[in-house]
């Protein structure tokens, strides 16, 4: 007869241990980016610069602080102020900005270089209240000095700021929490709440550095895309012959 040699019931459990540390093993190479695949479960986080796993409160300090040491950024879109809803496309740095505002049907462009800023529109704009149009003609198309003691120098200079405008844009109304991934302009994101949105939201980036992406405001107070942070580009005082210097003030429009 021959006998049936069991093997040690202790040898099949040390290899499933065996196995599953290999398998663990394997899988924490993939979570810090080793490029493995196979894991049964993925992570989300597989691959990005771990913001995901943070508490909400800490991604929007990380944001914040991103957003602060940017040197440039664009951001446009909407953004409701005063009573007025503006639409803004424009190009920021520490010292200045440029682009373009819209409001109540009228398109005008704002450049600030250092403490001068600069409005420049058509003839219709300079000419929508007082009906002058030679002295519109005039302005047309230039790039007329806004004098620092105007009104309208404190209205629009806040547009060319980035510290300013970043500074008073990326905030959340109540408690903020975090609301899922999501894609803007195909980058990863981790979107966080106020208030469960109703204190607006915010879309940060999860690749690379943290920068916001995307902001909706709360009481929908208009909504913002950011792109294009660190990315320099030229700011420069006008030409001469494009420039005119309108005096103490300008005309109210």
């Amino acid at each position: 007869m021959v006998r049936k040699v069991v093997p040690p019931v202790s040898v099949t459990p040390r290899r499933r241990i065996r196995r599953a540390a290999w398998l663990g093993a394997v899988c924490a190479l993939a979570v810090t980016g080793a490029g493995l695949t196979g894991c049964s479960s993925e992570d989300p986080d597989a691959g990005t610069n771990g913001l995901g796993r943070l508490p909400a409160d800490e991604i929007h300090a990380k944001a914040g602080t991103a957003a602060e040491a940017a040197d440039t950024v664009r951001l446009h879109g909407t953004v409701d102020a005063g009573g007025n809803t503006y639409t803004l496309d424009m190009r920021l740095k520490d010292d200045g900005g440029t682009g373009s505002v819209a409001a109540e049907g009228t398109t005008f462009g704002l450049l600030r270089v250092g403490d001068q800023l600069f409005l420049k529109a058509d003839a219709a704009f300079w000419s929508h209240d007082d009906g002058d149009a030679k002295a519109a003609d005039k302005l047309a198309g230039k790039y007329v000095k806004v004098p620092e003691s105007d009104p309208v120098y404190k209205k629009f200079s806040g547009f060319t700021d980035k510290d300013v405008l970043l500074g008073g844009l990326l905030t959340l109304q109540g408690p903020v929490k975090t609301d899922g991934r999501h894609e803007q302009a195909g980058v990863r994101t981790i979107r966080i709440t106020g208030d469960d949105g109703a204190g607006g939201s915010l879309d940060v980036s999860l690749e690379g550095r943290p920068y916001p992406l995307r902001l909706v405001r709360a009481g929908s107070a208009g909504t913002l895309s950011f792109s294009d942070w660190n990315k320099d580009f030229a700011l420069e005082q006008p030409a001469t012959d494009d420039t005119l210097d309108y005096g103490k003030q300008l005309p109210t429009s």
